[in-house]
């Protein structure tokens, strides 16, 4: 997913292999004694499930993809300690901690935290772990662990306002990437708000100190909203000498911002971003979904403040939130030559301009309703819907594979299946879903996973056979559909 690190595999003899073929699709897990961290909740509804399948392939793809965060990706986790419980996840292929992967990669196990102490603890860890990030920098996107290398990407010029309007280069020791994207934070808030409510107010992760300075999570939670509200400043308002800059040398435009600031923004109420879910830059600096997922998470955030007895920070969140919305429904909502009615951009600038496209990472403009700022048959949302899955998204691709969303990152004719899940997730119909998961059976090359992208005309040749947001992602639909849809997967 990250520029310079996706790598399309030369898969010729799996380009041309049936997908019917009986060894397609094969046990992917590790031994058990290889395994990162054990679940006996995630264990027993793999075991449970699996055997109803009416394809046996599906089956195979949910038992390698479900457990995959747990079995390959827990770089750390300790139970001990001042600072215990502590959780490193990192994204698979590369050994750092973005903060809405690892959210996203332990989404679908929220539900067993009530019945599984060891996920309790780990994901207890990780909100913990994200808060302590959060606390070290706002602005950054990914972190590694204490004491690794230093990251490749020290040579960034990324910088803070010091005295006297000076500035200061702001990649530290644990700081893997400093790109500011909105996702990252409301990730944060999105992932500590589930754990919230899932495993009860009782539990010390939300009042224990996160780092020496003895901080602990609603202090993070502050910053957050500290930061987001600064980033709701017009460029102009901003002057000279902006909160964040961010330049690096690279063969990739998309992975620099113009001047350091990239596009300029007028105030909206919405809040500004210099990068996509995608790790993009933006074309506008507005991102409507991303936006949408920051009302979403205030407002969950706002709640746990409440119970936490910070009265005045929770009602600091709502009335964030409120302006956000208010900006994107003034602002986000356009006219597009192919709707019949309005549809929602992608980015806007706040001077009259918008761009429609989207993205496969989330949040997207497709998956909106997973997070619920919107549900599927609102009529802004089907008709933007509409459009996305259609040739008006310059970036979705239809070929012989299946059909689905792609993005900048990894270029032209390239489906993520990540944004096939997001499909099925927001489809109507039971033939929409059927179809979009016998897409993402052929998806994965028979290799029993789901990938970053692949070729719309040859799932072998794929980005990133080792991803594992998309594999929670996957597992995820496929515990949604067993409780909304069985009929569909289950004999």
């Amino acid at each position: 997913m990250r520029a310079g690190v996706c790598v399309i595999l030369a898969m010729g003899a799996l380009a041309t292999m049936p997908w019917a073929a009986a060894d397609c699709n094969p046990p992917m897990r590790p031994p058990a004694n290889q395994r990162k961290f054990a679940s006996q909740a995630v264990d027993s509804i793999i075991a449970s499930y699996q055997p109803k399948f009416k394809d046996a392939q599906l089956g195979q793809i949910f038992a390698n993809a479900l457990p995959n965060t747990l079995d390959t990706t827990v770089f750390e986790h300790t139970t001990s300690g001042e600072l215990a419980p502590d959780t490193f996840i990192i994204t698979g292929d590369i050994t750092a901690m973005w903060l809405r992967d690892s959210a996203n990669q332990v989404a679908p196990y929220m539900r067993f935290v009530s019945q599984d102490s060891g996920l309790f603890s780990l994901i207890s860890g990780l909100v913990r772990r994200q808060a302590r990030q959060v606390l070290v920098d706002p602005y950054a996107n990914a972190h590694q662990l204490e004491g690794s290398p230093p990251s490749p990407h020290t040579d960034d010029s990324t910088s803070t306002p010091a005295f006297a309007g000076t500035r200061v280069g702001a990649m530290g020791p644990t700081i893997f990437e400093r790109k500011f994207e909105i996702d990252t934070l409301a990730n944060f808030l999105h992932l500590s708000a589930s754990f919230f409510a899932a495993a009860g107010k009782d539990q010390p992760t939300f009042g224990a100190p996160v780092n020496a300075a003895g901080q602990t999570w609603a202090d993070a939670a502050e910053l957050v909203i500290d930061t987001l509200r600064t980033q709701q400043a017009s460029s102009e308002e901003e002057g000279g000498n902006p909160p964040y800059l961010f330049q690096r040398t690279t063969s990739q435009p998309t992975d620099s911002l113009q001047f350091g600031r990239g596009a300029p923004a007028a105030r909206t109420g919405m809040i500004k971003t210099g990068f996509r879910p995608s790790d993009d830059a933006h074309t506008l600096p507005f991102n409507i979904p991303g936006n949408a997922y920051v009302v979403v998470a205030l407002r969950e955030a706002a709640a746990v403040l409440s119970a936490l007895g910070r009265a005045d920070s929770a009602a600091s969140a709502l009335a964030l939130a409120d302006e956000v919305n208010a900006g994107i429904l003034a602002f986000g909502v356009v006219n597009h030559p192919g709707a019949n009615g309005t549809v929602l951009a992608y980015e806007v600038d706040g001077y009259g301009n918008s761009y429609f496209m989207d993205d496969a990472n989330l949040p997207s403009l497709l998956g909106i309703p997973v997070y619920g700022w919107t549900n599927t048959t609102d009529p802004l949302y089907m008709r933007t819907r509409a459009l996305l899955l259609s040739k008006a998204n310059p970036y979705y691709f239809s070929g012989s594979v299946g059909q689905g969303t792609g993005g900048p990152h990894d270029g032209l004719d390239r489906i993520w299946p990540m944004s096939m899940v997001a499909r099925a997730s927001t489809a109507l119909s039971d033939q929409e879903v059927l179809s979009v998961l016998e897409q993402l059976k052929g998806s994965t090359a028979c290799t029993g996973l789901m990938h970053e992208s692949i070729n719309k005309n040859s799932a072998g040749s794929y980005t990133r056979p080792w991803f594992a947001w998309a594999n929670s992602f996957f597992g995820g639909l496929i515990l949604d559909l067993a409780e909304t849809r069985p009929h569909l997967i289950f004999a």
